[in-house]
């Protein structure tokens, strides 16, 4: 990277004034209220006082199972996690979505409006085998220095109720995914602790995380939870877990919650929500106090479980705010954290922010504070990624 970007007045979104911002081989190196001293071969960019933020984070994404780009997916399936799992895999059987084209075309989607960084859960079952890690893992190598992807070897189907898929959950830990995922021990798998033993054990053994979906609800989910911090402990994973939704923190006794806040954090295991409308989610607050880090993502976009989404972290901000009743600009500002910084604190992002040193992967919005970027998620952004401008006005320019 030789390159170098001046960004002329910028408008950093926790702070009033409007600023300069010079870039230099991908990193910030000043911020200042009048850059002019640069060299001629600079490249400037006038950025017409738009607001700018970090790259937004996406930490919980199923890029591999979106439909973005083909017909419309007409959606009657029953709304039962067995049922919807049936149907996805028979669709996939019919249909055959191409994982590489499909993760390319709704990573694509998410990067015009400012996702620079992702998680993304891949399925891996008894079926397709590895096949759709492959189709992600490509997709990832062809938008290198576009956007940042970590990948977890999901088993969407279960591991104990499709026998085979931890032969190729291995196999894909060992081609390169960074995670381990799970689903459900008790509920789904209806056998949580050889569930559990197998995602880490395998993690411990390759040297991998564990980032777990947990849909279980109330008392069953706290217990479920309690195993998770049982076999964090184990087998030595600490800073290294996550669960994805954790609907049941929401739900049991607040003195449970504060006690199970207490360990997680103790542990470094970190919570990712999506704020679904229709359930209890994790208290922000309560677990933000204890000192666990929360993220957020969109989970899947336009796929055969879910018809909505357009992959804007920002309208999934706005969603987190009205799960929680944040009305005032300081209490939004915690879900702007999600999609920032807890993300970037998730996925071990480097030099992260908005500050000199940082990595120079910034969003220019046409807002006037932060919250409302938020509720108005306007159009016409710029994406700016390791000092490159990859979006301009919201148009791909790669």
């Amino acid at each position: 990277m030789t390159h170098s970007l001046l960004l002329k007045n910028v408008r950093p979104w926790h702070q009033p004034e409007t600023v300069d911002m010079l870039i230099h081989e991908g990193k910030i190196q000043q911020i200042a209220a009048n850059i002019s001293h640069v060299a001629a071969n600079i490249a400037v960019h006038d950025a017409e006082n738009k607001l700018l933020f970090p790259g937004f984070v996406d930490a919980h994404a199923h890029i591999d199972k979106s439909l973005w780009g083909r017909e419309w997916y007409v959606n009657d399936v029953p709304r039962e996690l067995g049922t919807i799992i049936a149907n996805e895999r028979a669709y996939r059987r019919e249909h055959q979505p191409d994982p590489q084209l499909q993760s390319q075309r709704i990573v694509l989607e998410c990067l015009r409006h400012g996702t620079t960084a992702f998680r993304t859960h891949v399925d891996i079952d008894n079926e397709i085998g590895i096949q759709n890690f492959e189709g992600v893992m490509a997709t990832k190598e062809k938008l290198r220095g576009v956007v940042d992807m970590e990948t977890v070897a999901f088993p969407q189907s279960g591991i104990l109720r499709n026998p085979g898929t931890e032969a190729w959950l291995r196999k894909a830990l060992e081609a390169g995914a960074d995670y381990i995922g799970g689903l459900d021990p008790c509920a789904y798998e209806q056998d949580p602790v050889t569930h559990l033993n197998i995602i880490f054990r395998l993690a411990a053994e390759l040297g991998k995380g564990v980032d777990i979906h947990l849909h279980e609800r109330g008392e069953l989910g706290a217990f479920s939870v309690g195993l998770i911090l049982d076999k964090t402990r184990e087998f030595g994973l600490q800073n290294r877990v996550t669960i994805s939704h954790a609907f049941c923190l929401g739900m049991v006794a607040i003195e449970e919650q504060q006690r199970l806040a207490e360990q997680l954090a103790a542990l470094g295991i970190s919570i990712a929500t999506t704020a679904p409308v229709d359930i209890a989610v994790p208290p922000y607050q309560l677990l933000r106090a204890a000192g666990v880090v929360i993220c957020a993502g969109n989970d899947g976009v336009r796929d055969t479980w879910n018809p909505y989404g357009n992959g804007d972290m920002l309208f999934r901000a706005m969603m987190i705010g009205l799960k929680y009743r944040w009305r005032k600009d300081k209490e939004m500002a915690r879900a702007l954290d999600a999609i920032t910084h807890g993300g970037a604190h998730v996925m071990n992002l480097p030099d992260y922010g908005i500050a000199p040193g940082c990595t120079a992967d910034l969003v220019l919005v046409p807002a006037r504070v932060m919250a409302e970027a938020i509720v108005a998620q306007p159009a016409g952004r710029t994406v700016i990624k390791q000092g490159r401008v990859v979006v301009a006005n919201g148009e791909l320019c790669l």
